[in-house]
C-alpha cells in the first residue's frame, strides 16, 4: 500500500489504551477493578452477533458497530452515566472524525460511517448492537454481585429495562435463570442443581 499508514498506526496505539480505560460506573457500585472499555466491548460484539441472528438482521455488520461503539473513549474516558448529568457530552461523531482525520480516506470513511449508524439508532444492526451494550453491562453486573458487590443489582436493573428487542429480552431472561458458572458445571458433566 503506497499510503503513509502511520496515522492508522498511531490509532492502533490509541485504541490499545482502552484496554487500562475502566469502566467508572462500577465504582459507584464498589467494584475496586472493574472491566476495562476493551473488555466490555469484546463481549459486547459477541453479543451483538447473537442478538442480530436471532433478529434477521446481519450479524456482522452488528458486532462490527458494537466493536468501535466505545471507541471514543480513548479520548474522553468513560464517563459514567452520573458524570453525563454534569459533563457536555462529547460528541461520538466528532470524535472519532478527529481520530481518524489523518487516515486513508478508505479507512476513515469506513469508520465515521460506523460511528454515525450506531449513533443514529436506526438499523436493526444498530439497534442489536445497542441491546448488546445493554445486555452486556447486566451480565457483568450479575457477575460483580455474584463476587458480593450487591449493589450492582442497580446495574442490572437498569439494564434489562432498557432492552429493546424481542430477542434481547429472551436472552436476558435466560440469563437471569442460568448461575454464572453453569457453563463449566455442563463442560464437566456436573448435575445441575
Amino acid at each position: 500500500m503506497a499510503e503513509d499508514l502511520s496515522a492508522v498506526a498511531r490509532f492502533l496505539y490509541e485504541a490499545g489504551t482502552l484496554k487500562q480505560t475502566k469502566r467508572t460506573g462500577w465504582w459507584m457500585a464498589g467494584v475496586r477493578d472493574p472491566e476495562s472499555v476493551a473488555e466490555h466491548s469484546w463481549r459486547t460484539a459477541l453479543l451483538a452477533t447473537i442478538i442480530a441472528k436471532l433478529e434477521g438482521a446481519d450479524p456482522a455488520r452488528a458486532a462490527f458497530l458494537a466493536v468501535w461503539h466505545d471507541s471514543q473513549e480513548t479520548r474522553t474516558g468513560d464517563v459514567n452515566h452520573l458524570g453525563k448529568k454534569y459533563a457536555t457530552e462529547a460528541d461520538p461523531q466528532a470524535v472519532t472524525a478527529d481520530q481518524v482525520a489523518d487516515m486513508p480516506e478508505i479507512l476513515a470513511s469506513a469508520v465515521r460511517e460506523l460511528v454515525a449508524e450506531y449513533e443514529a439508532k436506526e438499523s436493526a444492526e444498530a439497534i442489536c448492537a445497542r441491546d448488546a451494550d445493554k445486555l452486556e453491562c447486566m451480565i457483568q453486573g450479575i457477575e460483580y454481585k455474584a463476587q458480593g458487590y450487591e449493589n450492582a443489582q442497580r446495574w442490572i436493573d437498569n439494564s434489562r429495562g432498557r432492552l429493546t428487542t424481542k430477542s434481547a429480552n429472551e436472552l436476558a431472561d435466560a440469563v437471569l435463570t442460568t448461575g454464572s458458572l453453569d457453563w463449566l458445571r455442563t463442560a464437566l458433566g456436573e448435575r445441575q442443581s
